[in-house]
């Protein structure tokens, strides 16, 4: 299921309280893409031009006549060419200099293909990395800032070291910081302590959580979000500080699952679950709202499903970030099928595969706006504590959710 843009967002209410509006961009803004994410690309580049045109009519702005401020298309035309052997290069169809550029990188799209010796080869996230890198290379001494944008960030789960591993979210982002990025924007990370990797650097970690539930509302409703219908429960210990944040502003109980795993043996990279424990308040009855940072295969959401459907639980919905899914989507239309899982909630910030979009138990949460309204603040060096979280909106969406609800 695809939510269109008027049932998802609400991006302005923050507009009201809008002090850019007086404040000068720092150069007119130019959107680059990697070719695998150009339409969520043009669909921000139209949000965009649309609040900015309407800043221009209502005469609300006095920048709106500098260079560069209201165009229809931001984007900057660049092709990334490969050679035989696989290695490749970026060229730039259009001058950046003096542009505030915002590069826009989806590392997990993996639809696109190139020839590597005669042979067919995936896009893996490690080209996509170096594909951002030769753009950075290619802007660099010529745009007067460079962004980044990264929904997911490049190894972002091999954050911390275990024994001999390698530290490969720190070299990433301390290569950045090198090669003169300014702000990197990276959604709902697995650990937001990869800042101290690069203290002098703007990183900003904007959270989902707004729209989602914003979402959710929308697709259902009729669900009663109150101590005594609803329960948050973390499929796993370290998801536990994300399902947190989700109970406490809704107000619902929390529930905490916790992996018994036989570190003796290591299996496809992984410690094997030996058992499965749940702490928490009684669920029967109760719908409940499973909260990870993503959907990789789909196992640990349906493990924790079953046994919360055996425990009594009344509808699940599964709610992640990003969707992976990187075995497909049999196992989870599966658990759908059984009537284990009602609804698998997830946002647009990184490629889905088109068989998840056709599917009705799936929500496609539209970030784009919200993507939008970031690189307009960014712009103008606006503030960026309330984008970035989003208590004070979720607590008023659900005050209006249960002020209705004492109305029916």
């Amino acid at each position: 299921m695809t939510l269109s843009y008027s049932q998802t967002d609400n991006t302005e209410r923050l507009d009201a309280d809008f002090r850019g509006y007086l404040l000068e961009p720092f150069g007119p803004i130019g959107i680059i893409s990697h070719s695998a994410n150009e339409e969520f690309a043009r669909q921000i580049n139209d949000v965009l031009f649309q609040k900015r045109l309407k800043r221009k009519t209502d005469g609300s702005n006095p920048y709106v006549s500098s260079v560069g401020y209201v165009r229809s298309d931001y984007m900057i035309q660049s092709q990334i060419v490969r050679f035989e052997t696989g290695e490749g290069k970026v060229t730039l169809n259009q001058t950046v200099r003096g542009h505030d550029i915002f590069i826009i990188t989806d590392v997990l799209s993996h639809y696109a293909r190139f020839p590597v010796f005669g042979e067919d080869h995936q896009t893996s996230p490690d080209d996509h990395y170096r594909d951002l890198l030769r753009i950075i290379m290619a802007v660099s001494g010529k745009a007067r800032r460079i962004n980044v944008i990264m929904p997911f960030i490049y190894e972002g789960r091999q954050d911390h070291r275990h024994a001999r591993e390698s530290l490969d979210c720190a070299a990433m982002l301390q290569q950045l910081y090198k090669l003169g990025v300014a702000n990197l924007i990276i959604f709902d990370p697995h650990d937001s302590r990869i800042a101290n990797a690069v203290p002098l650097m703007g990183i900003e970690m904007p959270k989902s959580a707004y729209k989602v539930i914003s979402s959710l509302i929308a697709t259902n409703p009729n669900l009663k979000i109150n101590a005594n219908s609803m329960m948050v429960v973390s499929p796993d210990e370290t998801a536990i500080s994300r399902a947190i944040f989700y109970s406490s502003l809704m107000g619902v109980p929390l529930g905490i699952f916790y992996r018994h795993k036989d570190y003796s043996v290591v299996i496809d990279g992984n410690h094997p679950v030996k058992e499965i424990r749940l702490l928490s308040d009684p669920i029967e009855g109760r719908n409940v709202l499973i909260i990870d940072d993503m959907i990789n295969s789909g196992k640990t959401m349906v493990d924790t499903a079953t046994v919360l459907k055996n425990e009594g639980a009344g509808d699940i919905y599964c709610i992640a970030p990003f969707g992976l899914f990187t075995d497909g989507i049999g196992r989870i239309q599966e658990a759908v099928n059984k009537q284990i899982i009602k609804q698998v909630l997830c946002t647009n910030l990184i490629y889905r595969r088109p068989e998840l979009l056709a599917v009705p138990w799936y929500v496609d949460v539209n970030m784009t706006p919200f993507v939008a309204r970031l690189i307009d603040a960014i712009n103008v060096d606006e503030s960026l504590s309330k984008l970035i979280n989003p208590s004070y909106m979720i607590s008023d969406l659900l005050n209006q959710v249960r002020i209705g609800e004492l109305f029916e």
